[in-house]
């Protein structure tokens, strides 16, 4: 065993439901690190050309860092490969928050997941052991029910959840997967793989410490680290999040805006950083072992786009993706969006993309009523944006 890394890979096959550890050789450690490298190692090695994507024979892996798990900042980010059934290619999607570090101070460096259940489950792992459980009594409920039930019932509110939502298990082609509801793999339609498998959640549970060659040093770093690099000031990611770029890049010209025709928007202070910081933001997020806390958690009272602090808040890609990019400057209303989509684990920037093209064939009389059920999809109109959201996730219409 070297350090940062334990030598284990988790194998399981939903199919036969057996469940392997493997020692891999420590040469694949030392040339791919960690990460989308290390699962892409096997994908490339193991992944039958051709295959559907939503098949059992496809697989999906996940896969932390280096340096997850230990205290150095910037190393949370949990990678999820498969083939995509949104490309027919390699699927790859990255998150922050606090689900890689967990599966690492459970005693493993990745899960590699193939085959396909013949019902609901969900995976527990705890300290150096795995189990497949029933998850049918977790099937159609929102992300954050399934959050509160498995806290509960696994008694421990530590616990982190990587969890795909009824989007998933509805197989929309762009669902992602959220761990601790805040934090999305969201791109190329992995939540959609896992849906296929019937596997519905992730929970990790890890009391160990991550082998470092020198622990001490590790932690000079970290105190270096936020003595020099940490020092908020208005303006900064801290107090604004990534929403801070909104209305840099709309003065420069190059903020998406109705469906690219147009790279700066009139609405963009209203969905600016520093609106939500003045208006919606409650709190500030943050990811494992990091001082800088650019999370957004929102919360609207009142109005006919209530939001619930619990699914968090918009992030900058989301803001552009259901807000310029759909000409919509009611910051309320995205932040509705984005709290639905974070209920449905469903990717909020291919959803906002979808949307504004759909926008664009409703203004050109490609589509009409008769094809939107009677909604009036023009840009800007924020209530039509809402509402597509909830037919995308639910996969109706």
């Amino acid at each position: 065993m070297g350090y940062g890394y334990w030598g284990k890979v988790l194998r399981i096959d939903l199919s036969s439901g057996r469940i392997e550890v493997e020692t891999p050789d420590p040469i694949i450690y030392r040339r791919y690190l960690g990460g989308s490298a290390f699962g892409l190692h096997y994908l490339l090695k193991e992944l039958k050309p051709g295959i559907d994507p939503l098949s059992p024979e496809n697989m999906i892996i996940f896969t932390s860092s280096v340096l997850a798990g230990t205290p150095l900042p910037g190393a949370t980010r949990l990678s999820v490969l498969g083939k995509s059934p949104l490309t027919g290619g390699l699927g790859e999607t990255e998150a922050g928050g606090w689900f890689a570090p967990e599966l690492k101070r459970a005693g493993f460096d990745a899960i590699i997941i193939r085959g396909r259940s013949d019902r609901p489950v969900y995976l527990w792992i705890k300290d150096g052991k795995a189990e497949i459980r029933d998850a049918s009594h977790l099937w159609g409920k929102l992300t954050g029910e399934v959050s509160d039930i498995l806290k509960e019932e696994l008694g421990d509110n530590r616990v982190r959840i990587a969890q795909i939502g009824p989007g998933g298990e509805k197989l929309v082609r762009y669902a992602g997967i959220v761990n601790e509801l805040h934090h999305f793999n969201g791109r190329t339609g992995m939540g959609a793989v896992m849906g296929s498998k019937n596997l519905r959640a992730i929970a990790v549970r890890g009391t160990q410490e991550v082998p470092m060659y020198d622990p001490e040093k590790a932690r000079e770093i970290v105190r270096w680290f936020v003595q020099e690099y940490y020092k908020p000031q208005p303006g900064d990611m801290h107090d604004l999040g990534t929403s801070r770029i909104v209305k840099p890049l709309s003065d420069t010209g190059i903020l998406p805006t109705r469906n690219f025709r147009e790279g700066s928007f009139e609405g963009a202070e209203q969905i600016s950083g520093e609106r939500m910081r003045d208006t919606i933001l409650i709190r500030r997020g943050t990811c494992y072992a990091c001082p800088i806390a650019c999370k957004r958690v929102v919360k609207v009272d009142e109005g006919p786009f209530k939001v619930d602090p619990k699914y968090g808040g918009p992030e900058y890609e989301t803001v552009a993706s259901m807000g310029s990019l759909c000409g919509v400057s009611d910051l309320r209303a995205v932040a509705k969006a984005n709290e639905i989509c974070s209920k449905y684990a469903v990717d909020t920037i291919s959803c906002g993309v979808s949307i504004a093209f759909a926008m664009e064939c409703y203004e050109n009389g490609i589509l009409t009523k008769e094809d939107t059920g009677g909604l009036d999809l023009r840009f800007g109109n924020a209530e039509a944006l809402v509402k597509m959201v909830e037919m995308i996730c639910r996969r109706e219409g």
